[in-house]
């Protein structure tokens, strides 16, 4: 068994071994930290979907999704590793905005308003970081349904893909950004789930290359998420909008409970995560 496959060195230098000085091991206390960010997480959806300015709480999402994300992979292969991995798929998500506002490839044509703050030539670093974030909970629904391989990669890919029949709509809502040539979904362009899954299929390259096997903490947040859209957009947004919740519902509730049960019908794990 490699290094890879049991998520660290068992050194110091930020793996998930078991400290000296309690009884919790480093990756536990990872798993707690992240397991809190996911709860605040929780709460802060709550209080955007109830705020009449819920644009004022993205950036607050963003930031604690990707910090839980990346406490929860910090238990399995240390935080150097989860550092890594986590600001590599933020940089190929920020390229790849940034080439979408100002070519319109891969996405199609868009561009970002000014009320979401900080940007960076004319892309708000939270929607780079939700790349990384997301992502990190998508491979893990990836690596919990098929073995390591195209098959993986693909899948890590459609699951990143699934949360944007969310986002974009209620983005769109907010005012956060604008398509050029609006499409058939809520005013998306079919272009853009093309961008999606190809931008997310190198985001989960990059994880096969770096990271070990996720665990189900990154799954229960992938949960969370596809849970908490779904409510939201059926019962919580004014007005609702029972088309997104859903699409969305069906195709992120279908990857998490197709995944779940790829875990949870035997004791032990599938081979490729042994």
């Amino acid at each position: 068994m490699t290094d890879r496959d049991t998520g660290g060195t068992g050194g110091t230098g930020g793996t998930s071994g078991t400290s000296g000085t309690g009884g919790m091991s480093g990756g536990g206390r990872w798993t707690v930290a992240g397991a809190l960010l996911l709860a605040a997480m929780v709460a802060l959806q709550v209080a955007s979907g109830l705020s009449e300015r819920p644009s004022a709480y993205t950036t607050a999402i963003v930031l604690v999704l990707a910090a839980s994300a990346a406490c929860f992979t910090a238990a399995r292969a240390g935080w150097r590793a989860a550092a890594t991995a986590l600001g590599g798929a933020v940089v190929i998500g920020y390229l790849a905005e940034l080439a979408g506002v100002n070519t319109g490839f891969p996405f199609g044509a868009y561009h970002y308003t000014g009320l979401l703050q900080p940007q960076a030539a004319g892309v708000p670093l939270a929607v780079a970081l939700a790349w990384g974030g997301m992502g990190l909970a998508a491979h893990a629904v990836a690596a919990a349904i098929t073995a390591p391989g195209p098959a993986r990669i693909a899948v890590g890919a459609v699951a990143m893909t699934a949360w944007d029949l969310f986002l974009d709509p209620q983005m769109l809502r907010m005012g956060l950004w604008v398509w050029h040539d609006p499409g058939p979904y809520r005013d998306v362009p079919l272009t853009n789930f093309a961008g999606w899954l190809l931008v997310s299929a190198l985001i989960m390259v990059l994880f096969e290359r770096l990271l070990p096997e996720p665990g189900r903490a990154l799954l229960a947040l992938y949960t969370t998420m596809a849970v908490m859209e779904t409510l939201a957009f059926a019962a919580v947004f004014r007005p609702t909008d029972p088309l997104v919740a859903a699409c969305g519902g069906l195709a992120m509730g279908g990857l998490a409970a197709t995944a779940w049960i790829r875990t949870r019908t035997t004791r032990r794990s599938p081979a490729w995560q042994q």
